[in-house]
Formats: structure tokens, C-alpha cells, sequence
């Protein structure tokens, strides 16, 4: 299985020359240790950054300089900072041509829940609203099961809705899957990992044809 920079990894070879990316809270946000040589794409913070670099190494942090998370960040030469107001311009206006998720639970319909657990006190949606109703390419980085075991690709979500079928791609600690109108296809498998044990950590409809490969990094 993955641990966390190995699904940020795969995730970064899905980046395409010239792209602009946000990267969402957790997960996502460490994309930007990964891309792959003669890569060049710009990442953008819903705060207000544009042209962020890698995480700084320690005793290197600017506390002033953080992304969506209040993570400490670099920026890379000519990147920019300016205010949310025109920062959420940019992801409404669709100039955005990737974003990067973290998610709670996926329904195979590409409904995504990332934003609250009832019960358990957030301090709101943030940008995750306007991410998922403007981005076109949505790709989602998650565990593919709880604490408990239990399957967090789901036929229906449970928890409240961020978004409706907006989600395209899912990379998790076992599997890439993409969403389709039939449920997740299965594209890759994990290192260590077997189809079997995807079938068995999946509740949703899943599908599975021909040999599927062991991700390659």
C-alpha cells in the first residue's frame, strides 16, 4: 500500500506542462514535492498565492507565507500573492485546469463528501464549494478505507455533500480508479496490493477488466 507522499506522488504524474493546479488541505498540498522533470506547472492556494514551490525544509519557513491549510510554503520566482476575493475569480472563472481534493467519502457517481462529520465541530466549507462547482478535472487523494476498515468508496456518501458527480479520477493507498456512469474503474493497483483486496475494501460498484497493472513511480 501507499502512505501519503506515494498517492501525492502518482498524483503528480497525472500534471501536464503549463497547467495551473490548486492543491486542496492534506493530502494534496504535498503534490508539489513530486513533479516530474521538465514539468513546469503553476499551483494556486484559494488564499491567494499563485506560483507555489515545494514545502520549505526546517528552520527555512516564512511564517507569513502559508497556503489554504496555514502551512508553511515556498514560492517559486515570479509566483504572486494577492487577495481571495481575486483568487476565487480565478477558480470561478475556470482558469483552473486541475484541482486536487482531499475527500471524506466517494460515491460512484463522483459525488464527493469532504467537508463535515455532523456531530464534530468545522470552521466551515472553505474553498471546497466553488473548487468542485468550477473545476472541470477533479481528481481526489484519500485512504481508501477508515480507521475502522470500512469502504470510503461508496455506493451513496453518508456525510454531507460538497459536490455532485464532479469527481473524475481517485487516487488512494490501494488503487486509481476513474469514475464513470458504471461506477469506479479500476486502473491501478498499489504495490503489495491484489484486485481481490480492492474488491473487498470498494462498496461501491466497481469495475474491473482484463489485468490491471501495479502502479509505476
Amino acid at each position: 500500500m501507499l502512505d501519503r507522499n506515494g498517492i501525492a506522488q502518482r498524483i503528480a504524474q497525472e500534471l501536464q506542462n503549463g497547467w495551473y493546479v490548486n492543491l486542496g488541505i492534506g493530502i494534496p498540498t504535498l503534490v508539489a514535492n513530486y513533479i516530474p522533470q521538465g514539468i513546469s506547472v503553476e499551483f494556486q492556494s484559494e488564499n491567494g498565492l499563485l506560483g507555489m514551490g515545494p514545502f520549505p525544509f526546517e528552520g527555512e519557513e516564512d511564517a507569513d507565507l502559508i497556503n489554504a491549510g496555514k502551512q508553511t510554503v515556498t514560492m517559486l520566482p515570479g509566483g504572486s500573492i494577492f487577495d481571495s476575493s481575486l483568487s476565487f475569480a480565478m477558480i470561478r472563472g475556470k482558469h483552473v485546469q486541475l484541482t486536487v481534493l482531499g475527500a471524506m467519502e466517494v460515491s460512484d457517481q463522483g459525488d464527493i463528501a469532504n467537508w463535515k462529520i455532523p456531530g464534530k465541530m468545522v470552521k466551515g466549507m472553505g474553498g471546497a464549494m466553488d473548487l468542485v462547482a468550477s473545476a472541470d478535472n477533479i481528481i481526489v487523494a484519500m485512504s481508501h478505507t477508515n480507521r475502522k476498515g470500512q469502504s470510503k468508496l461508496l455506493r451513496q456518501c453518508t456525510l454531507p455533500l460538497t459536490g455532485v458527480k464532479c469527481v473524475k479520477k481517485i487516487v488512494t493507498n490501494m488503487a486509481v480508479l476513474d469514475v464513470t456512469p458504471k461506477g469506479f474503474k479500476l486502473l491501478e493497483r498499489a504495490p503489495g496490493v491484489s484486485v481481490d483486496d480492492i474488491k473487498n475494501a470498494t462498496e461501491g460498484r466497481l469495475i474491473v477488466e482484463g489485468e490491471i497493472p501495479e502502479m509505476k513511480f
